[in-house]
């Protein structure tokens, strides 16, 4: 019984950077030479992480452990002594030959080296913040991860092509271990599905193309994950995951943790659930915004810094004056 309740356990993984450390600027400015992308959005602060935590402990009480990842800094006002706690530095589970890293990818295709991170566990950045009550199976049904199965053609992009070309990378290796035509056939009532609603039509659409898986549509929402889809792909795919985590800053060259989503949903291992998620980005006018997200449609929204062309502090304090309205009480997390 007491090993069941060990395997039931469910932790969630938090990556945050200072980007205003002045010791992080340093180290990152050492390495500016690498080829990447190094905008300014990328490491930014949106002064908002409190209100991940407090959405944490208010909506997902039954969350074992936070492991919050970090180069090395933490926020003034987070209390480091609280037991669900648990602070990890980039030195501590990356390998030394990929360090020092400014590439999120780097970073997420190595949490699986976090021995003491559970098997289960939930991957999610500092732009995401819960806003209604979680429950574990919103994640993990049957210890196997939750997932919205989408196909979606994948096209080049001249706003993002670095992000672009990591997909197109993770597809490559999708489709050099499975027959599109035979995964359809095994798992299609995992592939189509009422829970998705009006995504079947992407799905039922590329289709069509039967040889190859075309891509994906990806959503900026917790992911739940088993640390064994990671060991599993670096055993498979050791040597390019080598070279894509020598890249100092992202890269067209990367590969992420999309690769091991992908594989969780084409082998079949995942339950289907319905989409729970809202993405939302920056904006100037933050009308739109404002209004998803007083409307309590959503479990968790993202809040995406993805424009470096825009009034950042202003709209920064929009969201923020927002996120304080909804979730007013601190968190335990802060001191």
């Amino acid at each position: 019984m007491k090993k069941k309740s060990l395997n039931e356990k469910i932790d969630i993984v938090v990556l945050w950077v200072d980007g205003n450390d002045e010791e992080w600027v340093k180290e990152k400015n050492e390495y500016m030479e690498h080829k990447g992308d190094k905008e300014s959005n990328r490491f930014r602060d949106c002064d908002n992480l409190q209100y991940v935590f407090r959405g944490i402990e208010k909506y997902v009480p039954w969350i074992n452990k936070v492991f919050f990842i970090t180069w090395g800094h933490t926020p003034a006002w987070l209390d480091t002594n609280n037991e669900k706690l648990v602070i990890i530095k980039h030195e501590d589970f990356i390998p030394k030959q990929y360090l020092p890293t400014f590439n999120s990818n780097v970073i997420e295709l190595n949490l699986h080296r976090i021995e003491s991170l559970s098997e289960k566990f939930i991957l999610m950045n500092d732009d995401l913040f819960f806003l209604k009550k979680i429950k574990p199976e919103d994640f993990f049904v049957d210890g196997k991860p939750t997932d919205v199965y989408a196909e979606y053609t994948q096209l080049a992009s001249s706003y993002n092509d670095v992000h672009y070309m990591m997909k197109a990378n993770i597809l490559a290796i999708i489709n050099k271990h499975f027959n599109k035509e035979e995964c359809i056939k095994k798992h299609h009532k995992k592939f189509l599905n009422k829970k998705y609603g009006k995504l079947n039509e992407k799905t039922k659409y590329s289709m069509k193309f039967k040889k190859k898986f075309v891509g994906f549509w990806n959503f900026h929402a917790p992911q739940p994950y088993l640390k064994d889809t990671f060991r599993k792909m670096w055993e498979l795919e050791g040597e390019l995951l080598d070279n894509a985590c020598k890249n100092k800053f992202r890269n067209a060259s990367d590969l992420g943790h999309y690769l091991c989503r992908y594989w969780q949903m084409v082998s079949g291992e995942f339950v289907p659930k319905k989409d729970y998620s809202k993405y939302l980005t920056f904006l100037n006018d933050n009308t739109e915004n404002i209004k998803e997200l007083r409307s309590k449609k959503y479990k968790y929204v993202c809040i995406n810094d993805a424009f470096t062309n825009i009034d950042f502090e202003k709209s920064k304090n929009e969201i923020n004056n927002v996120l304080q309205e909804l979730l007013p009480e601190k968190s335990k997390f802060e001191l």
